[in-house]
């Protein structure tokens, strides 16, 4: 049995009473006082999660421009000259998307953030294309991560006085670097805050500085129902390598304006049937339950399947995002325990900045 990896503020979640759960060979907290208290806190306050299980790397040298051009179906030129970020897929030659990911550029330095159930695979593949550009590929163990988010998360992280208060001033997706430490205004909520990429010499100290203003201990539980809410995919439930960015509405990260640029899995995308191909929607529950990944769906044109699902604790129903068919209209129906529930068809975005 392999035993799970520790990020290095493990002690201070086992400290804190965290829930801990297996996540993808990492031991993470999936709660610290209940999912739907610490949900409202993000949404109404501010939370702090660890999510230093994801997966960091720099570069080094070489053609990194043509690198990125090569292996990102988004163009990395829209960054090359600005201090932000660039969310995106990582595509295979069939276009099967390996996984979802986000490239930081400031100060003329690249750093990548993966998720942490691809990282062998991941590295593997940018170490092999890298090769061609002369680009030296360093994982970054020594990293961690930490997600502030919610309304008041901009204040509480200036209130800690250890970051520069110019992160202030970034744009949404703006990212900078002091020294190794990256700061971005980017998340996984759908809140405005602040995700830091720092030494794990120093993660403690920032965790418990948070922790002092007032932010509250946010486990995996609470982020996943708000990356719902918030209409973002998830890799491994929403698309896997089987599915094409087209069909996991991730049509705005392919970025073919460059006709010669010639990305991983282009010639694939370019024989896709847009119009037949199956579609990432919003679903609302209207009967009790809870929509669960896997539950199959019908309407008057066709099928589709819960990808995930839960109980929103701010919309107080069920929601989940689905693939179906195309034709789908505003309503079908849900299996659940071979009982015909009644659903509507929504904007995946269920929320807008934490508001319905």
């Amino acid at each position: 049995m392999i035993q799970p990896k520790n990020t290095a503020l493990h002690s201070s979640h086992i400290n804190l009473g965290a829930k801990m759960v297996n996540f993808a060979q990492w031991e993470m907290p999936i709660t610290y006082s209940s999912l739907i208290e610490e949900h409202h806190a993000v949404r109404e306050t501010a939370g702090i999660f660890d999510v230093s299980h994801m997966a960091v790397f720099d570069f080094n040298g070489g053609d990194q421009i043509g690198f990125f051009e090569k292996i990102f179906a988004n163009d990395i030129k829209k960054i090359a000259n600005e201090n932000k970020a660039l969310y995106g897929v990582l595509l295979n030659e069939d276009g099967g998307i390996l996984d979802d990911l986000i490239i930081y550029h400031a100060n003329d330095k690249f750093r990548l953030v993966s998720n942490c159930s691809t990282r062998e695979q991941n590295f593997d593949w940018y170490k092999k294309h890298a090769v061609d550009f002369g680009v030296e590929v360093v994982e970054r163990m020594d990293m961690g991560i930490l997600a502030i988010q919610g309304p008041e998360a901009m204040k509480k992280i200036l209130a800690m006085n250890e970051i520069s208060s110019l992160v202030e001033n970034l744009e949404p997706f703006g990212c900078m670097f002091s020294d190794e430490h990256l700061y971005a205004r980017t998340g996984y909520t759908g809140e405005d805050g602040l995700e830091l990429i720092v030494p794990n010499d120093v993660i403690v100290n920032l965790w418990e500085k948070a922790l002092a203003e007032g932010c509250t201990p946010i486990g995996l539980g609470a982020r996943d129902t708000l990356r719902l809410e918030a209409g973002l995919n998830l890799y491994g439930n929403d698309m896997t390598i089987n599915n094409h960015p087209y069909e996991s509405n991730l049509a705005w990260t392919i970025d073919m304006k460059d006709e010669a640029r010639d990305f991983i899995g282009k010639n694939a995308l370019l024989k896709v049937d847009k119009e037949i191909s199956q579609k990432i929607i919003g679903v609302l529950l209207k009967d009790r339950g809870v929509l669960r990944p896997g539950y199959e769906i019908t309407h008057e044109q066709g099928k589709g399947i819960i990808l995930s699902g839960t109980y929103s604790p701010t919309l107080e129903a069920s929601i989940g995002l689905a693939r179906v068919d195309q034709g789908h209209g505003d309503k079908g129906q849900v299996m659940i325990r071979n009982k015909a529930l009644n659903i509507d068809f929504v904007s995946p975005r269920f929320l807008r900045q934490g508001k319905i």
